[in-house]
């Protein structure tokens, strides 16, 4: 048997692959089921100009969707903010994972405009992780349950 060492490198495609498979595994072994991961996004158009987002992740094992959607990007353009375009998009996508029958949708954020944003569209904060950022500020998670 060779003796074990440890290297600081990128993992290999392969390596990656062999890491998920170890999880799927495990997960099996523990009886929770896996579950396929589907992006969910509307995008803001000014024209043919791409102008926002709001995009995110929906789990689901087969036809059935995961309670929690994690919306991993609302994004507006500087020049078209406060417009009331991030509001349209982050309630246009509620309602479609509402209609997929997805209950809550969650978020990581930070900064006092974002945050004040989501407070008034009904998301309440879960956890702060203190100093996540190089400037000492915080990142802020928020949830919110849509039903």
């Amino acid at each position: 048997m060779n003796e074990i060492h440890f290297e600081n490198r990128i993992l290999s495609p392969e390596e990656m692959e062999q890491i998920n498979a170890g999880f799927d595994k495990l997960a099996l072994t523990e009886g929770i089921a896996l579950e396929s991961t589907e992006r969910i996004s509307f995008a803001a158009m000014n024209g043919e100009d791409f102008i926002g987002c709001a995009s995110g992740l929906a789990h689901k094992n087969g036809e059935k969707y995961a309670a929690w959607f994690h919306l991993t990007d609302l994004f507006i353009e500087h020049e078209f903010r406060n417009q009331g375009i991030g509001m349209t998009l982050l309630k246009k996508l509620e309602e479609k994972i509402k209609m997929m029958g997805i209950q809550n949708i969650w978020l990581w954020t930070s900064g006092a405009p974002s945050i004040r944003f989501y407070h008034r569209h009904g998301y309440k904060q879960f956890a702060e992780k203190e100093h996540w950022y190089s400037d000492g500020s915080s990142r802020i998670g928020l949830r919110k349950t849509i039903i």
